[in-house]
């Protein structure tokens, strides 16, 4: 476990803004002490370099909230789009340390040669991975439902579904077929359909995936619940599903 000091001594990112980002729901501390103090594991760093990776990218915060909860994230395509990027950097700052030993060694350069200045391509490339996570139509839909809504209203959200997952905790000696499991699973599919996107049965077998996967979607819904709400959760929304 790593203090936000230290988080922010790692990785550049101030510890206002790391604050920010737990205040907005983005980052959450893997834990928070009696005292206050946030604790960062390794989980929560690898999410700290995705949000970063995607700012890179030139991703407002919201927007990247929103990649994150996606189920149609790819982490794997992220860090393909992210490398891609870097070498564009690399290229340019090459071309740039060139101009300036050129001009440093000879004293003369053509002055209507600006090329080396020219980022256009790295911006080009920024906005076509930026158009491909924002093509879904599920994430249209989060998008336009979230457009008007503030920060804390968006906390509201997240306790109201970590809410549902509490009731799944109290539920899970009942067998996953039972009614009022499946009507609980029920629940879950209209609270989302209603305040992020129209949670098909896909998208819902999906979610239940990626809830038992493991990692903080794990993590956060089993604090919620007890430990092995997230897995009892996904076996009820398979059962709901067929």
């Amino acid at each position: 476990m790593r203090t936000v000091k230290e988080v922010s001594s790692l990785t550049g990112v101030s510890i206002r803004a790391l604050h920010y980002y737990d205040t907005i729901g983005l980052l959450h501390p893997a834990e928070v002490t009696e005292s206050g103090y946030r604790l960062y594991d390794d989980k929560a760093l690898e999410k700290l370099q995705m949000i970063l990776l995607f700012r890179e990218l030139k991703f407002p915060l919201k927007d990247i909230q929103k990649i994150l909860q996606s189920t149609d994230f790819d982490r794997a395509k992220a860090l393909e789009q992210q490398i891609a990027l870097l070498s564009l950097q690399k290229e340019h700052i090459e071309n740039l340390i060139s101009l300036a030993r050129e001009i440093q060694q000879t004293g003369v350069k053509n002055m209507l040669d600006f090329s080396a200045f020219d980022t256009k391509k790295m911006d080009d490339y920024a906005r076509r991975a930026k158009e491909a996570w924002g093509s879904t139509e599920a994430y249209q839909e989060f998008e336009q439902k979230a457009k008007y809504r503030s920060a804390r209203e968006e906390l509201g959200l997240g306790e109201g579904l970590m809410d549902i997952f509490r009731e799944f905790g109290q539920m899970r000696d009942t067998d996953v077929h039972d009614g009022i499991v499946q009507r609980q699973v029920e629940k879950l599919r209209d609270y989302i359909t209603a305040h992020y996107y129209q949670c098909t049965p896909e998208i819902l077998q999906s979610l239940g995936c990626m809830y038992a996967a493991g990692g903080e979607f794990t993590e956060n819904i089993d604090r919620a619940g007890g430990t092995g709400t997230a897995v009892f959760v996904q076996k009820a929304i398979e059962s709901f599903c067929r």
